[in-house]
């Protein structure tokens, strides 16, 4: 009986290595292309990529690995824009500081929203965090500091720890990478981590994790919170990257825009948000200057992914033969 079960286990570890090398070229690769990307593109661009990346991944956190569909991410990312531009800006604090002022806020602003929206599930769980992140677009509509529908312009960059000069745009990019990075191996190391493997328990089968003596309304919560802390993240390097903090950024179609980039990529993969928000970035920017709708181009893609690549692009992938040849599957 030993030897069969050696025998079956055999193959699933030869999987498992072949993934551990597959995965480890494809992180080599995209931090050499990552590194050497501002000598082929345009810096502001990366950037804007990188931040929506980083928003795409923390909001596939809560619906590819809890099962959380969520309407209301706009407002950790834009609630982290104005908290990081208002006090980098009217206090001076610098950048580092100020993004960490933004992912508490965020974080508090999901500790109230979570608390509120994890008692439904469903649609009714959906339409709670949408009426709530409403709630919240109108109060930076009306708030003093937010400054109304001109929003707050001119946000200095600073200097980073004092002495590198976030103005320059080579230094802003590669901080930008950085923080990226660090918020892709957060997100990683969560969902590898006992917790995370909770959270997949109870997107699979809640009243399975609950009859094992699990407290899903906790595990639901603090995915909730590290969501909108890693979105805030997103949205304080996005204010700084820009400049300027705007109700753009807390409206609803913020939250549409975020959850059409996950589709695209794929839910409940690392990398298929970052790919959807790519693909998103891309036409916005390609397109801005065209005689093409962006929004009508952007749909007509979502459409074909919807009819042709049900898993998303990134999911259909890891789904091919090559992908479970490669061990994508197996890792996903």
């Amino acid at each position: 009986m030993s030897e069969m079960t050696q025998t079956a286990a055999k193959p699933r570890i030869e999987r498992s290595a072949t993934a551990s090398r597959t995965y480890t070229i494809f992180v080599i690769i995209g931090l050499a292309a990552l590194i050497l990307a501002p000598m082929f593109f345009y810096p502001i661009f990366l950037m804007k990529l990188l931040c929506f990346a980083l928003f795409a991944c923390a909001f596939n956190l809560l619906l590819g690995y809890t099962g959380l569909l969520s309407f209301g991410h706009a407002t950790f990312f834009g609630g982290a824009a104005y908290f990081t531009a208002y006090v980098v800006k009217e206090w001076g604090f610098p950048p580092e500081l100020g993004i960490l002022t933004g992912v508490v806020g965020a974080a508090l602003l999901g500790l109230i929203m979570g608390f509120f929206a994890i008692r439904r599930q469903g649609i009714y769980f959906a339409m709670i965090t949408l009426a709530l992140s409403q709630m919240f677009f109108f109060f930076c509509l009306q708030a003093e500091f937010t400054q109304g529908e001109d929003g707050i312009q001119s946000v200095p960059r600073g200097h980073l720890f004092g002495f590198i000069d976030l103005n320059s745009s080579t230094n802003m990019y590669y901080f930008v990478l950085a923080v990226f990075l660090i918020g892709m191996v957060i997100i990683w190391r969560f969902i590898n981590s006992p917790f995370g493997m909770i959270l997949r328990s109870i997107r699979e089968n809640e009243p399975r994790a609950i009859s094992l003596g699990y407290s899903v309304a906790r595990y639901k919560l603090g995915a909730f919170v590290m969501s909108a802390a890693l979105a805030g993240l997103a949205g304080g390097l996005k204010s700084l990257v820009f400049q300027f903090a705007t109700l753009t950024d807390v409206a609803w179609q913020m939250s549409g825009e975020v959850i059409l980039m996950t589709l695209l990529g794929g839910i409940g993969t690392l990398i298929g948000p970052i790919f959807g928000a790519g693909l998103v970035v891309t036409l916005q920017n390609y397109l801005a200057t065209s005689q093409f709708p962006v929004t009508i181009v952007t749909g007509v893609i979502f459409m074909v992914c919807v009819l042709v690549f049900r898993r998303g692009i990134i999911g259909e992938f890891y789904a091919s033969r090559l992908g479970r040849k490669l061990g994508f599957e197996h890792r996903r």
